[in-house]
C-alpha cells in the first residue's frame, strides 16, 4: 500500500488504529446496552468505563495529529472528517434527538486537520521537543475548560468568566452554555492541543514505529472513517435482534 506521496504505509499505525476501533465498537455496544436498552450496569458509570472511553479518544486524537504529516491530501482528509461529523450530527438530531451529537470527535478531527494546514509553517519553527511539551501542558491546563475552569480532571486552577459560555459556537470552541447537550462532545479546546501533541511527536520519530501486522485489525485501521460512520447503527441492529430473540432487557 502506498500513500499519495508514495511512502509505504506504517503497518503499526494501522494496527494501533484498528485495535482502537475494536475497543470503540465494544465501548459503544456497552453504551447502547446501558442507555438504549436499559441494562442496569453500575460499573459502566464508574471510573473504569471512563478510563476506557478516555483511552479510545486520546489514542484517536494523538494518532490523527501524528499522521497529519503523512500524505498530501490534507484538505480532503479534513473535509471528509468534518463532513462525516456533520452527517453524524444531522442523523442523530433526526433519529435520536435525546442523544444527538454536536461538536463530536469527527468534527474535531476535521477542524484540527484543516487548522493545522495554515499553522504548519509557524509550528515548524518551534523545536519539536518544546512543541511536544508545550502542547501537552496546554492540553492538561485546558482539560476542564468545558466545566468552566482551568485544570485537569477536577483539579481547579482558575475559574473562567461565565460570559465565555454563551452559544453553540462557543460550545464548539470549548465553552458550552448550560443548555448545551451532546452525547459525543470534543471541543476545539482542549483537544486541539492533544492533536498538536501528536503532530510534534511525529517530528521526534526515529524511523518507522515498530508495530505488529494483524490483517483484519490492520484493515479496519485503514478504513476507520467508514467503520466509524457505520458501526453504531450496525451494533444497535445486532443488539436489537439479540434482545428481541432472547427477550432480555426490553
Amino acid at each position: 500500500m502506498k500513500t499519495s506521496e508514495h511512502r509505504p504505509r506504517w503497518a503499526g499505525l494501522d494496527t494501533l488504529r484498528g485495535v482502537t476501533i475494536v475497543s470503540m465498537i465494544a465501548y459503544h455496544a456497552c453504551w447502547d446496552l446501558v442507555y438504549l436498552f436499559g441494562l442496569d450496569w453500575p460499573w459502566y458509570h464508574g471510573a473504569g468505563a471512563y478510563l476506557w472511553q478516555q483511552s479510545i479518544c486520546w489514542t484517536f486524537i494523538l494518532l490523527s495529529g501524528f499522521c497529519w504529516s503523512l500524505g498530501r491530501h490534507r484538505v480532503r482528509r479534513g473535509l471528509l472528517a468534518f463532513g462525516g461529523g456533520l452527517l453524524v450530527s444531522a442523523v442523530t438530531a433526526v433519529m435520536m434527538p435525546g442523544n444527538s451529537i454536536f461538536c463530536g470527535v469527527l468534527s474535531l478531527l476535521g477542524t484540527a486537520t484543516l487548522l493545522t494546514i495554515p499553522l504548519d509553517p509557524l509550528l515548524r519553527r518551534i523545536p519539536a521537543r518544546a512543541g511536544l511539551a508545550g502542547s501537552f501542558l496546554l492540553f492538561l491546563l485546558l482539560r476542564d475548560v468545558n466545566s468552566g475552569y482551568l485544570g485537569f480532571e477536577g483539579v481547579r486552577i482558575l475559574a473562567l468568566p461565565e460570559g465565555l459560555y454563551r452559544s453553540l459556537f462557543t460550545a464548539c470552541l470549548g465553552f458550552p452554555p448550560a443548555w448545551f447537550r451532546s452525547t459525543d462532545y470534543f471541543s476545539l479546546f482542549p483537544w486541539m492541543f492533544l492533536f498538536l501533541t501528536g503532530y510534534f511527536l511525529y517530528r521526534l520519530r526515529r524511523g518507522e514505529p515498530a508495530g505488529l501486522r494483524l490483517p483484519v485489525v490492520s484493515a479496519m485501521g485503514r478504513h476507520s472513517l467508514v467503520i466509524y460512520l457505520l458501526h453504531q447503527p450496525l451494533v444497535y441492529g445486532v443488539l436489537l435482534v439479540f434482545t428481541t430473540m432472547f427477550g432480555v432487557m426490553r
